[in-house]
């Protein structure tokens, strides 16, 4: 029998940016837990199985009144092109995997709040796999999608492995989510973890995935955005979070892109903000991450119009990864932030577009003949 975690160990997964730490739903999603008592449907406005949208709409509901009780049978029923899961407020713990065949499939958290419809486990790189061996960064991943065309809104992807429960494992990456497919776009969606937590990437070095989201949450401490996607965070919000386990600066970095040297485009920021639960300056904005299995990447990320708390060191918000690809010979660059962490005092270290540059870095220009937000 497996007891129910404390509290204390997954409350990080429910709780929103200043509300109580306490695991659990809005009002909304409890009322949808109990359809009978209520006369609500668990599912909202998205139907129900006995009133399904369309053949390709599958519902999932963790105590029985779907099609599935998980997401990862509803993935795996959905053995084609075009389905969409309809997913009704709990804590789903469970890995989940979406491959390159299930194309153009949409995720919705029915009740249209993303802490209501939790996606969490909680594997590091560091963790003993049953057969053998460890999951490394890729495997630690909650969920994993590598489908072309998908597509989750009001959800929230979480890892909830903390370092502080096992000090002998000294892989810490933990990832929420990964994701490779092209055209894969995220709504209204909270990304939750520490190490690693959004890893937008692509399933090959020569394939440029392109990626969209809009109205997200992110948190985080290491490195807790990055990949090679050619990616947009519109209307973002990051969170950098406290370290108990360190004394002092840095406590971590937003964003550590590895962009392919072949391609034109890497992480584009805009219109968003970064906050932070750390001291002033105890976080840097990012670093560039060249992987040994890339060694030509040239990591790419402009920042525009985004807001940046006191917790991003203003004086040097760049670090690197590896003294071998210094920051400097990167593709980094920033646009008309402002805040106290965007504030520009040494010029050499925040390098700044001119606006004739910046016409060239929109969701435009990233995102090409994919226009996601015209549907979204």
């Amino acid at each position: 029998m497996t007891l129910p975690a404390p509290v204390s160990r997954r409350s990080f997964v429910a709780a929103s940016v200043g509300a109580a730490l306490a695991l659990g739903l809005s009002s909304q999603a409890q009322a949808q837990a109990q359809p009978h008592a209520r006369g609500r449907s668990p599912f909202g406005r998205y139907g129900s199985p006995s009133a399904r949208l369309d053949e390709r709409t599958l519902y999932v509901h963790p105590g029985g009144l779907g099609d599935h009780t998980t997401v990862q049978a509803a993935v795996n029923a959905a053995s084609g092109s075009g389905y969409t899961l309809v997913i009704a407020p709990g804590t789903y713990r469970e890995t989940t995997a979406v491959s390159v065949a299930r194309t153009d499939m949409t995720w919705i958290g029915a009740s249209g709040e993303a802490r209501d419809v939790v996606v969490v486990y909680d594997n590091a790189a560091g963790t003993p796999k049953p057969g053998g061996g460890t999951y490394g960064t890729t495997g630690s991943a909650t969920t994993l999608v590598q489908a072309d065309g998908f597509t989750a809104r009001d959800l929230t992807f979480a890892n909830d492995w903390l370092r502080a429960e096992h000090p002998g494992i000294s892989g810490t990456q933990a990832v929420a989510i990964k994701v490779q497919g092209d055209r894969s776009a995220f709504v209204g969606c909270r990304f939750l973890g520490h190490q690693d937590t959004l890893y937008a990437d692509s399933m090959a070095l020569g394939t440029f995935a392109r990626q969209y989201y809009r109205d997200c949450y992110v948190e985080g401490d290491v490195d807790f955005v990055f990949g090679r996607a050619t990616a947009v965070y519109e209307n973002c919000h990051f969170r950098t979070l406290i370290r108990d386990d360190l004394t002092g600066a840095p406590y971590g970095f937003v964003f550590a892109p590895s962009t392919a040297g072949a391609n034109p485009r890497g992480y584009l920021v805009t219109g968003g903000r970064i906050s932070s639960e750390a001291p002033d300056a105890y976080y840097k904005l990012a670093r560039p991450w060249v992987p040994s299995s890339d060694t030509t990447a040239r990591p790419m990320l402009t920042v525009r119009g985004t807001r940046m708390s006191a917790g991003i060191d203003a004086v040097a918000p760049y670090t690197n990864m590896s003294s071998g690809f210094p920051w400097q010979d990167q593709r980094f660059a920033e646009y008309r932030n402002t805040g106290p962490g965007a504030v520009v005092s040494v010029p050499e270290n925040r390098p700044q577009l001119t606006s004739s540059e910046a016409r060239s870095h929109t969701r435009e220009a990233y995102l090409g003949d994919w226009t996601p937000w015209k549907g979204c």
